[in-house]
C-alpha cells in the first residue's frame, strides 16, 4: 500500500517553512519575554490590516475570543443570540458561557451555512445579534445577513474560526459585523503551534474592552476595571503566526486549486460536491453521501484519512438539551450531519495527492 493520507499535514507545512519557524521560537526563547510582547504586537498590526479592520487583539484560543466578543459588545445574560446549528460546539458553548441564549436557524444544503432566508422567522424580541459561522472556509451571505441586522437593530459578529483570508463581495471575512473571531488552532489554514485566537474589529470601543478582559481587567499593574479573564496569547503562538501569516494567501490558493481538481475529478460520482465558491478557502473539502460511512471505512483501508464535520448538530448536543429541541427541528442541519464527509486538504497535499483520493472513492461506487 502506498504512503498514508492524513487529513491534516501540519508537519508538511512546518517543513515548508526551512529554519523561519524554528528561528522565530529560539528568538522568544531568548528574549524572556513570553506574555504581550513584540511579537504579539506585530501580529495584531499585521493581521488587523490582513482582514481590513482597524483593529485585532491576540487571544489564547478562538472559544475565549467568542467569549469576549459577546461581552465587548454590550450582550447581557439572557440575549438571544441567532446562530447555525451545524458548527463546532465552541460556537454555541461560548454563548452559554456569556450567560446568552443561542436561538438556531437551519443552513443552506449548497454551503452548510447560515440560511437567510430562515432568520426572520427564528427572531424574537429578545434577540440582539446574529452570529454567522463561515463553515469550511465558505463565507457566509453577509450582503443578506448585514440588511437583516440593518433592518432589525441587530449585533453582526462573524465565526470566522475556518475562514482566515475568505472574500464575500471583496471583502475579507472578520470585516463585515461589530466584531469577529478567529482561531488558530493547529489545524487552521492559519495555525498557531498550539491554541491561539482573535477578535477584530473595527469599533475602538470593542477592541479596548477586549484588550483589557483578556487580561484580568487590568487598568494598571494591580487596578483592575473590568471583570476579566486570563486569555492572554503567548508571544511563542505569534511568533509562529508572523512567520505563517505572510504566505497565507499563497497556502489559500494552492487550497483553491486542490478543491477545482477534486471537483473535476468526482464530477459525475453519486457523491453530492460542494459548490464552488471564489471566496473560499477551503479549510476543508466536504462532499455528501448516505453511504458515509461506508465509504469512510473503504477509505480507511486504503490509506486515506478522513473527518466527519460534525456528526451531531449542536440542538441535539446535551449542553444545549434545556433548549428544548428534538430531531427534526432543523432537518438540513441533521441531514448534513448524516451525510458529510471530509477529504484530505492541505496545500502540501499535492495533485497526486488529490488523484489517488479520488481514485480511492471512484472504485468504492465502481464495486
Amino acid at each position: 500500500m502506498e504512503g498514508r493520507i492524513p487529513l491534516v499535514d501540519v508537519l508538511a507545512s512546518h517543513r515548508s517553512l526551512g529554519s523561519e519557524l524554528p528561528d522565530a521560537i529560539a528568538r522568544v526563547l531568548g528574549s524572556g519575554r513570553y506574555i504581550q510582547g513584540v511579537e504579539t504586537r506585530r501580529f495584531e498590526e499585521a493581521y488587523a490590516r490582513y482582514c481590513g479592520t482597524k483593529e485585532a487583539i491576540a487571544v489564547d484560543s478562538g472559544t475565549a475570543a467568542l467569549h469576549l466578543a459577546f461581552l465587548a459588545c454590550g450582550l447581557k445574560p439572557g440575549d438571544e443570540v441567532l446562530t447555525s446549528p451545524f458548527t463546532f460546539v465552541a460556537t454555541g458553548t461560548a454563548l452559554l458561557h456569556a450567560n446568552l441564549t443561542p436561538v438556531f436557524a437551519d443552513i443552506r444544503p449548497a454551503d452548510f451555512n447560515l440560511d437567510p432566508g430562515k432568520i426572520d422567522g427564528a427572531l424574537t424580541s429578545k434577540t440582539r445579534a446574529i452570529l454567522p459561522v463561515h463553515l469550511f472556509g465558505t463565507p457566509c451571505d453577509m450582503t443578506a445577513i448585514a440588511e437583516i441586522a440593518r433592518r432589525r437593530k441587530l449585533l453582526v459578529i462573524e465565526d470566522a474560526a475556518q475562514a482566515h483570508g475568505a472574500t464575500h463581495a471583496g471583502k475579507r471575512a472578520g470585516s463585515f459585523g461589530d466584531a469577529a473571531t478567529f482561531s488558530f488552532y493547529p489545524s487552521k489554514n492559519l495555525a498557531a503551534v498550539g491554541d491561539g485566537g482573535a477578535v477584530v474589529t473595527s469599533k475602538a470601543e470593542v477592541a479596548q474592552d477586549v484588550r483589557l478582559r483578556r487580561d484580568h481587567g487590568r487598568t494598571s499593574k494591580y487596578e483592575h476595571g473590568l471583570l476579566g479573564w486570563n486569555y492572554r496569547m503567548d508571544e511563542f503562538q505569534a511568533a509562529a503566526l508572523n512567520v505563517k501569516l505572510p504566505r497565507l494567501d499563497e497556502w489559500n490558493n494552492r487550497r483553491r486549486a486542490l478543491a477545482a481538481r477534486y471537483h473535476e475529478r468526482l464530477q459525475g460520482s453519486p457523491l453530492t460536491l460542494p459548490t464552488p465558491d471564489a471566496g473560499s478557502v477551503w479549510h476543508l473539502y466536504v462532499i455528501r453521501t448516505p453511504k458515509r460511512d461506508a465509504l469512510r471505512d473503504h477509505l480507511e483501508k486504503q490509506g486515506i484519512e478522513t473527518g466527519v464535520h460534525y456528526p451531531l448538530p449542536l440542538h441535539l448536543q446535551p449542553p444545549f438539551a434545556n433548549l428544548g429541541h428534538k430531531r427534526g427541528g432543523f432537518p438540513e442541519a441533521e441531514r448534513a450531519a448524516d451525510e458529510v464527509l471530509s477529504l484530505p486538504m492541505y496545500p502540501e497535499l499535492g495533485d497526486e495527492g488529490v488523484d489517488r483520493v479520488s481514485a480511492a472513492i471512484r472504485s468504492f461506487f465502481s464495486a
